[in-house]
């Protein structure tokens, strides 16, 4: 039997964030919306040899080869593809940057199928659920947001394979 808990930040309405939902392949991401930097078409990638099937490739943003993921296929969720309507979104690493290349990037990319919805989360509208079930890969909470359920992505687990993928991938070219 699952159980719910409301997050139960201090303060009130002053406490309230700007959240985006992401609808990906086998759910939604919820993410705060001061980790996206810009929301792009979807263009084929540039393959990178050797790299797990999460890593769709890099693309190119400003001036950075940013890796690109799909979140389905990492967490295990979906067999996620790029395609009409998909969208790109140029994340914030939250580590400060991410690992590519024996270099660090501030940015990595995330596939999602469509726009995102910019929501409000307040404490009173966002509940976890523990339904007992391990978490999906990439995954630190499932979450409902007023009616609609929704994974938070741990980030920095992410940020961290994607590291390792990319450095595997280099040395095994």
């Amino acid at each position: 039997m699952a159980t719910e808990h409301v997050v139960q930040p201090s303060g009130a309405a002053e406490n309230d964030i700007r959240g985006v939902l992401i609808q990906i392949a086998g759910g939604r991401l919820l993410l705060p919306n001061a980790t996206i930097a810009e929301v792009l078409s979807y263009a084929e990638p540039d393959a990178v040899a050797g790299a797990p099937d999460w890593l769709l490739g890099r693309i190119r943003w400003r001036g950075w080869q940013l890796p690109l993921i799909a979140f389905g296929r990492f967490s295990g969720l979906a067999n996620e593809r790029g395609g009409l309507g998909s969208k790109v979104l140029v994340l914030r690493a939250l580590g400060g940057s991410t690992p590519v290349e024996g270099r660090r990037t501030p940015y990595f990319a995330l596939l999602t199928q469509g726009f995102p919805r910019l929501v409000t989360v307040a404490r009173d509208t966002l509940m976890v659920v523990d339904d007992h079930n391990p978490l999906p890969n990439g995954v630190q909470a499932r979450v409902l947001l007023n009616e609609d359920a929704a994974f938070l992505p741990d980030l920095g687990a992410i940020e961290d394979q994607i590291g390792i993928a990319l450095a595997q991938a280099q040395a095994a070219a």
